[in-house]
């Protein structure tokens, strides 16, 4: 649990980059003044873990997040950004990878690879965009997990290169939550 101890350490890493050249940021999120019944429902709305438990194309995620005993830091105040496989993308991986990680001797490598999706802040669609443009088509962002993901464009949807060259597509946008906002994946990214 130390490793989400530090949560507010990796949020002030999110606009540093490995080769420590100063990048443009994402935007910041404006403060409004007055409350809109979108903000609203997302302040009082379910959180992350709750907005994926309603969805069966993220129950081995789901199980996963159980497993990894990561649902109650989730379920937290956040705000988080998560790059949320879905089951389709957790059955691209090798036969047998899921069920051996769910076992508890896997808890430790289970809990990498999920805090490898998930991401300090809330940034949404727009802003992920404007940063990768911003940026000369490249954007990388520290993981919750220690990593990092490289975000790009490809055919106007936002992909991500995992650390061991791996790619994803981003689906399924802007799923609101109360902590934050998940962004669908077609595959599971990993660590190195």
């Amino acid at each position: 649990m130390n490793t989400f101890k530090t949560l507010g350490i990796f949020a002030f890493a999110l606009l540093v980059t490995s080769c420590g050249e100063k990048k443009k940021e994402m935007p910041a999120e404006e403060p409004v003044e007055e409350t809109t019944e979108m903000e609203t429902m997302e302040e009082t709305g379910p959180n992350i873990v709750e907005v994926a438990a309603g969805n069966d194309a993220f129950s081995t995620l789901v199980a996963a997040v159980k497993a990894a005993e990561l649902v109650e830091t989730l379920s937290g105040d956040g705000p988080f950004t998560v790059f949320a496989p879905t089951n389709d993308a957790f059955s691209k991986l090798p036969e047998g990878t899921v069920d051996n990680l769910l076992l508890p001797e896997s808890k430790d490598a289970l809990t990498g690879i999920l805090t490898y999706h998930v991401v300090s802040g809330k940034y949404e669609a727009a802003a992920v965009i404007e940063a990768i443009n911003a940026n000369d088509g490249k954007f990388t962002v520290p993981t919750v997990q220690g990593g990092s993901i490289d975000l790009s464009l490809k055919d106007g949807n936002v992909m991500l290169t995992d650390a061991k060259g791996g790619m994803s597509t981003v689906v399924i946008a802007d799923v609101a939550a109360s902590n934050g906002v998940i962004h669908a994946l077609d595959t599971v990214v990993m660590p190195e």
